[in-house]
């Protein structure tokens, strides 16, 4: 089976690395440290990554407009986007997925704005990105409408989308909303989008989650995070996710044999989402993208164990 790697959560490695975390989040680091989310794109191809994720998850007009920064908009997103290239031409190769995080907030799908409202956004945002990235990537759709309204914007982009839905981390067989995720059929049916995945929740809920998109699309994957779980107080724009505990027992070796037991589910795109970084990524090259080599019993020649 041909699996795609994706890289790991850009943002809290960025955060990681930057030693502190602010209200603009991986914001921050495009404005101040550009040089950081270039070497952080780098070390995920190192790892194995074959997709560099934008740093533009939080790069939208109501996140922006909340910093006094809605002028930024087009230069972010270029430089974001410009960047994620330049690694993938660096590495000899691979995609840039354009990320659009969830309006509102994320895992707050009661904040998005209405489908119609939320598609005339998505669709600014997905035209800067189209200029320079190769697919876009709706990530933490956490409702039926929010991913209604964001791949209505996306799909005008002319580029493949992908949709990735976070569901429940208590019971992966729901969307955040509380909407079982079966109920995604009909914008599935309707848009088509080229992947369809399940984004930011906990390994074991991705894994709920697996066989029931297999049954829903023929091309889906999982990319999950590492937090213990979602504060309630991580609920508007300005929280800092230093509100956000990591895991201690999602270690590489852990999260591969998550992300083995998706394949087996049907899963063909794999990666990480927050908490999960390039050791992680690295694993996940080892055991689902090194070949498997046939061995040849003690005394046989080649000749001997060939079909005919």
């Amino acid at each position: 089976m041909d699996i795609t790697l994706l890289d790991g959560g850009l943002g809290q490695e960025l955060v990681r690395r930057a030693g502190r975390a602010t209200p603009l989040w991986s914001m921050e680091a495009l404005l101040n440290a550009p040089d950081l989310v270039r070497a952080v794109h780098d070390d995920f191809f190192a790892a194995g990554a074959e997709v560099a994720t934008t740093n533009t998850y939080a790069v939208l007009p109501d996140r922006l407009a909340a910093f006094d920064m809605a002028d930024q908009l087009a230069p972010l997103t270029e430089r974001a986007c410009g960047i994620a290239a330049a690694a993938r031409d660096a590495a000899g190769g691979g995609l840039v997925a354009g990320a659009l995080g969830p309006l509102g907030f994320s895992y707050q799908p009661d904040k998005a704005p209405p489908p119609e409202q939320a598609a005339e956004i998505y669709a600014e945002v997905a035209r800067l990105q189209a200029r320079i990235v190769d697919v876009l990537v709706l990530e933490t759709m956490s409702s039926v409408d929010q991913a209604r309204g964001g791949m209505m914007g996306a799909q005008v982009a002319g580029k493949p989308v992908w949709l990735a839905l976070s569901v429940d981390d208590a019971d992966g067989t729901k969307l955040r909303s509380g909407e079982p995720l079966a109920a995604i059929s009909p914008v599935l049916e309707t848009f088509s989008p080229d992947r369809v995945l399940i984004n930011c929740a906990r390994p074991e809920a991705v894994s709920q989650a697996m066989p029931i998109l297999a049954g829903l699309h023929p091309r889906i994957g999982g990319y999950a995070n590492g937090f213990t779980r979602i504060e309630s107080g991580f609920n508007r724009i300005g929280a800092t996710v230093d509100l956000l505990q990591a895991r201690q027992d999602i270690g590489p070796a852990a999260y591969a044999a998550f992300a083995q037991a998706w394949v087996a589910a049907g899963a063909t795109t794999v990666g990480g989402c927050c908490e999960i970084g390039p050791a992680h990524i690295e694993e996940l090259a080892r055991v689902l993208k090194t070949p498997v080599k046939e061995t040849i019993p003690a005394g046989l020649s080649a000749r001997e164990v060939a079909p005919d």
